[in-house]
């Protein structure tokens, strides 16, 4: 007999597993800087810094421009039950491209005012993953039945008729998670008993007795592919300058650029599957095969703050700190879906909306960081340095924008609702339940082998932003839109090298990154304390990277 488990609520509105998304740093900059592990708080004098510590700035003696080019080798594999399936895919990328300009003045105490503005790349969100499931416990049908169960809907709710759109009723009343009116729709749950008070039930059964028939227990497989695409990118107005070349001060305006796109597919092969039979009207079990498709897209722009401070109280020495007030965003989000499913011989594929994507409007805050930082330069051949840089993630937070014309998905959060007047409280309790601070830790060395050849190392550590509980599977996660999956990132390690070479004011760096991070892929929430475990696969994703830089001081 079929069975609906998974309770919890699909939001529309938003979800605090986007908030990471929408902060998640990378290690993006000039060659040298990377080549460094981008350990450059408290050095200073590379285009990288102005978006780091804009103190950076205040070090330079003479004008600069110069760019740098990114080849992104990206490697992805998925582990399944012993299952592994592997991506590749190549990615070209401008990581940075600007210039400062010094204004020297007569002054021994303030020799030099600098000016600076520079393209950087934040963050890139290119990303492909697939994976198999060999063996399913359950089905995402019964986390979708137990969404409306939860939600208390009914068949008239969901049922598209001459006179009512589910996805957008006319009647002022209840809005259904369009999550469930999909799932309706390509017969994935079904009603029992009153269509005014049904139970809801998924595909997957137990083996047991209906109507006097002993019937089998439902088995099958899943499989998934993610492809995220998208960038962070950074405009830098920075200013900055030097006191007695003893300390150096800069700040940095910062306009950014948000896109985000992601597609998802989740696909199931069931054996006794309960499904609906349109030809007699009756719920029976049958091969099932279906597969459901997702799109979502948030882009927008946002504006921060920076402001940093580097101290040399001796020649060998250098001590920096900075700090960046969040990044407050303005963005529009998109979403769609459809399921493809094959039943009793016939093709179904309903879409969402008929067709038309479902938006909003939202702002959202970053959370602040603080970068304190350390070097010591050993005469003119060897530079070591250190960064520590902190967040706390858990203070991530949405907030509605000043108008919005967008709808409103997330029935039990309604603004001025009893359960709640502000609209995303809900979502931001979610990122504190989820999220925490993270550490991050950068270690770089330059050699200078010659005045004009150097070569560079260096490390970069960022510690996983995800409480336990959320990633030991002991919290219902709530995610957007029609999306039931999710991503949890661990701990990320960068391993780096590099060459540089100058002459006459010329210069050209040559950088190999190497990421490494983890993930758990999850197809949709697990149900705390449940024995029935959602389906889940280990992620393990690397980037190889070659990053070339080159520029002129003059």
């Amino acid at each position: 007999m079929a069975v609906g488990c998974f309770t919890g609520l699909t939001a529309f509105g938003q979800s605090a597993t986007d908030a990471y998304r929408f902060s998640q740093p990378d290690l993006k900059g000039t060659a040298r800087f990377m080549s460094m592990g981008g350990a450059f708080g408290a050095l200073g004098g590379d285009l990288s810094t102005l978006s780091q510590n804009p103190a950076g700035i205040g070090v330079y003696r003479s004008n600069e421009i110069g760019f740098t080019l990114d080849l992104d080798f990206q490697k992805s594999t998925s582990d399944a039950q012993g299952m592994k399936t592997s991506v590749d895919q190549t990615k070209f990328l401008l990581n940075n491209i600007g210039g400062v300009a010094t204004l020297r003045l007569p002054s021994a105490t303030v020799p030099n005012l600098n000016f600076g503005f520079t393209y950087n790349k934040g963050a890139s969100f290119n990303r492909k993953y697939r994976g198999n499931i060999p063996r399913l416990d359950t089905s995402i049908s019964n986390y979708i039945a137990g969404v409306a169960n939860e939600a208390g809907v009914t068949v008239a709710d969901v049922e598209t008729t001459d006179n009512f759109d589910p996805y957008n009723p006319n009647d002022g009343g209840f809005e259904a998670p369009w999550l469930t009116i999909l799932g309706y729709d390509g017969f994935l749950i079904n009603p029992n008993g009153d269509p005014d008070d049904p139970y809801w039930t998924g595909q997957w059964g137990t083996a047991g007795n209906v109507d006097g028939v002993n019937v089998p227990a439902t088995t099958g497989s899943g499989y998934f592919e993610v492809i995220e695409k998208g960038s962070v990118d950074e405009y830098n107005i920075a200013i900055g300058g030097n006191i007695a070349n003893k300390v150096f001060w800069g700040m940095n305006f910062d306009i950014v650029n948000f896109d985000y796109r992601i597609q998802t597919l989740w696909g199931e092969n069931l054996d006794n599957a309960w499904v609906y039979n349109p030809n007699t009207q009756v719920v029976d079990q049958t091969t099932a095969k279906w597969n459901m498709q997702n799109l979502y897209r948030a882009n927008g722009s946002g504006f921060n703050y920076q402001l940093g401070v580097i101290v040399k109280p001796i020649q060998e020495l250098r001590i920096g700190l900075a700090m960046h007030t969040p990044t407050w965003y303005n963005l529009n989000q998109t979403f769609f879906a459809d399921v493809l499913g094959n039943y009793y011989g016939k093709e179904y594929n309903p879409t969402t909306n008929q067709d038309t994507p479902g938006y909003s409007d939202v702002n959202f805050r970053t959370p602040w960081k603080v970068i304190a930082s350390v070097a010591g330069v050993i005469g003119s051949k060897f530079i070591v340095s250190a960064d520590y840089e902190w967040q706390a993630y858990q203070h991530m937070k949405f907030s509605e924008p000043s108008y919005n014309d967008g709808y409103y998905y997330d029935y039990y959060s309604m603004p001025g609702s009893p359960f709640n007047p502000d609209y995303y409280y809900e979502t931001n309790q979610d990122i504190k339940d989820y999220y925490r601070q993270t550490n991050t830790l950068r270690l770089g060395a330059e050699y200078r082998v010659t005045p004009k050849f150097s070569v560079r190392a260096g490390y970069c550590f960022v510690s996983s932003p995800v409480k336990p509980k959320a990633k030991n599977n002991d919290l219902s996660i709530i995610t957007v839109g029609t999306m039931p999956n999710y991503r949890f990132d661990n701990d990320t390690n960068y391993i780096t090298c590099g060459l540089g070479y100058k002459t006459s004011g010329f210069y050209v760096d040559l950088a190999y990154v190497y990421k490494h991070m983890s993930s758990e892929y999850h197809a949709y929430s697990p149900e705390p304390n449940s024995s029935i475990v959602s389906p889940q696969a280990s992620l393990s994703l690397n980037n190889s990277q070659i990053v070339l830089s080159c520029g002129m001081k003059f």
